[in-house]
């Protein structure tokens, strides 16, 4: 248990730090942008590799317990930012950017839960 919440913990971290990174990228390179463009990339493509990861894990048995618990688990979950999400999405409401709400509310869920079949079919494609 002590070695599992070490690892979540690493891998978390490292997630994290990569979703600020990323979200500093996407506000320098969009400045006045009304759409989350860094939130919604962050969530496909952590949607991307935990898909990919699983696929991995139980094609070619690379990831170990202790490994998908530093990747997916850590990494993954503190990469992805549903909780980002919803707060932008209350954002965008209280400013009355309904379009805005709802073109990011029905591609966020679409096109993660599409990234998820890419990463699992690609890597059971390779």
């Amino acid at each position: 248990m002590k070695t599992a919440v070490i690892l979540i913990a690493i891998g978390g971290a490292a997630g994290s730090v990569l979703r600020y990174i990323s979200s500093l990228y996407f506000s320098r390179r969009f400045p006045d942008m009304i759409f989350p463009y860094g939130t919604f990339a962050v969530n496909v493509a952590g949607c991307f590799l935990i898909g990919a990861s699983y696929a991995m894990s139980a094609k070619f048995q690379w990831f170990s317990p202790s490994m998908r618990l530093l990747f997916v688990t850590g990494f993954c979950g503190g990469f992805t930012t549903f909780s980002a999400f919803a707060y932008e999405n209350m954002q965008l409401l209280q400013a009355g950017n309904y379009y805005s709400f709802a073109v990011y509310s029905i591609l966020s869920y679409v096109v993660c839960i599409a990234a998820v079949f890419a990463g699992s079919l690609l890597i059971k494609l390779v």
